[in-house]
């Protein structure tokens, strides 16, 4: 702590936040300048600070980025550039799709602190709405905006090969976040590792077969090589359903911490996957007074439409902007209209296949990894918790292994349903 300290970092506490924000112009003029302030600390407890600052006049949200990682202790150490990464990507996807990312007010990289619009009640975590049954018809359409803008306008279907190449080398310094990745997604799961935790002894032997299936670290091997040789676009790195707040009628994206140019499918998978592991906790939650049926066929169109409206938008911005600065497919060389149609079925191919891939193996990382969902943990019966995660597990294996199979969505909805034993 010492050197970050001599680097002028130093951790807030509520009364030091206060001053803090008074002596900081973009902050301050937000709540109105002067008077009293109420301050909320609002983290989740696995990274970072995260504070609400209200006053009369108005409200924030104050982020700040430990040196380590804040669930663990200083025994894990942790880069606070995460921050910078952060303040970058939301501002860069702020640019791109405003409607659905939180406006960055104020970045001090000394201090590694952020502040961004509160994103104001009845606003929710997705994740916990899933998990209290609520419906968001928006959802679908709002989160394939967020993804097609997003990745197609930092991809080099838009760009140029200098841009990009620019882009990419800022967001390699992201190196720490990209291998807390690396390790907790694509390594500790298939291996014995200190981290790693199941429903114990319920998934004993399921942990076991993970550890054991040479199949399966066979593709996950080539699923972490193109993660971490792939810098296809800037993705959010992070985008489950617990980085999504949400109401019936607005969708905003936070904590792009992870941000980096890396495989578009990776952002795709993430929040898929994260929606079958919902679905496959209903049973979990259902009771005597809702079976959770209902929901659950919510759950499965909405991974559909998520999919479907994704792919029409990313492919109708490419139409559009096919004559553009975009240097991976030059309009001189894909000339004629068919070519271009045949490019980009094998492109749109290779990306769904690539997602159904990175969402399986976040599925499996939630339930033999370090870090899990509430989806799953709010179950209180253990051993229904279990019986929930192994049809999750091995929805998830037989996904990764075979993704290729898949043609469609709708293929995929079906290989779901085909695991639940409602």
């Amino acid at each position: 702590m010492a050197a970050e300290a001599e680097q002028g970092f130093r951790p807030l506490d509520e009364a030091s936040l206060v001053t803090y924000i008074k002596a900081t112009p973009a902050l301050a003029s937000r709540l109105g300048g002067g008077g009293s302030v109420e301050i909320k600390e609002v983290g989740d407890g696995n990274l970072n600070f995260v504070y609400i600052v209200k006053s009369s006049s108005g409200a924030i949200v104050v982020k700040q980025a430990l040196p380590y990682v804040r669930c663990v202790g200083d025994s894990w150490p942790m880069t606070r550039e995460r921050a910078y990464f952060e303040a970058s990507t939301l501002r860069e996807h702020g640019r791109l799709s405003p409607e659905h990312t939180p406006e960055v007010y104020h970045f001090d990289r000394a201090m590694s602190l952020m502040g961004m619009r509160y994103i104001e009640p009845p606003h929710i975590i997705l994740r916990k709405g899933l998990i209290a049954g609520v419906e968001y018809p928006l959802l679908a359409d709002h989160m394939s905006n967020y993804m097609a803008k997003t990745l197609f306008f930092t991809s080099l279907l838009y760009n140029n090969t200098t841009d990009h190449k620019k882009g990419v080398a800022e967001y390699c310094a992201n190196v720490e976040m990209c291998r807390l990745t690396e390790q907790v997604v694509f390594s500790d799961p298939y291996r014995v590792s200190k981290f790693n935790r199941w429903t114990s002894p319920y998934l004993d032997k399921d942990a076991e077969a993970v550890r054991e299936d040479d199949e399966l670290k066979l593709e996950i091997a080539e699923l972490k090589s193109m993660f971490i040789e792939r810098a296809q676009a800037l993705i959010h790195g992070d985008l489950h359903t617990g980085s999504i707040m949400v109401t019936p009628n607005s969708t905003q994206v936070i904590d792009p911490e992870f941000g980096f140019y890396g495989p578009m499918g990776f952002d795709i998978g993430a929040f898929l996957g994260n929606l079958i592991l919902a679905y496959y906790a209903q049973n979990g939650h259902a009771d005597q007074t809702n079976d959770r049926k209902a929901y659950k066929k919510w759950i499965l169109k909405t991974i559909e439409e998520s999919w479907n409206l994704f792919q029409k938008k990313f492919v109708e911005l490419w139409n559009k902007h096919k004559e553009g600065n975009g240097e991976a497919y030059l309009p001189d060389v894909y000339n004629n209209s068919n070519l271009l149609s045949l490019a980009q079925k094998k492109y749109m191919t290779n990306l769904f296949h690539d997602s159904l891939g990175f969402g399986s193996a976040k599925m499996i990382r939630r339930i033999v990894g370090i870090a899990h969902v509430e989806d799953l943990e709010s179950i209180k019966d253990a051993s229904k918790r279990a019986e929930c995660e192994r049809a999750a597990l091995n929805c998830a294996k037989t996904i990764l292994k075979g993704r290729r199979q898949f043609e469609t969505i709708e293929q995929v909805i079906e290989h779901i349903q085909s695991f639940d034993r409602d």
